[in-house]
């Protein structure tokens, strides 16, 4: 197999190449889940989840599944190189079967 051309973007991950080596990073790939999600505009926060509250199966459902399961699984991915956030993103997924109004904010 050849390489044709140099290497910018796989599996979410941007390589950037410099005299020194190659950087790795995550951020294009971050910045297209918050695009997907809207809430490009929204403020960051400290820690991801409030770990006092737990989420229940109350609420309406969500009118799109499928983007609730796709953010979802895309921040599932992420959970490799940030475990800071993989007890978030577990509560998260333990709806994935039929989620509700606030496990889409939550998300």
């Amino acid at each position: 197999m050849t390489d044709l051309i140099p290497l910018n973007y796989f599996l979410g991950i941007s390589i950037t190449r410099t005299p020194s080596g190659m950087f790795l990073s995550k951020k294009k790939y971050e910045s297209e889940i918050i695009e997907r999600a809207d809430i490009v505009g929204c403020n960051s926060s400290r820690t991801p989840i409030d770990i006092g509250t737990k989420l229940t199966t109350t609420g309406p459902p969500v009118k799109n599944p499928n983007l609730y399961r796709s953010l979802a699984g895309a921040l599932q991915y992420l959970t490799f190189i940030r475990p800071d956030i993989s007890y978030a993103i577990q509560q998260i997924c333990l709806f994935m079967h039929d989620p509700r109004e606030p496990h889409m904010a939550a998300l």
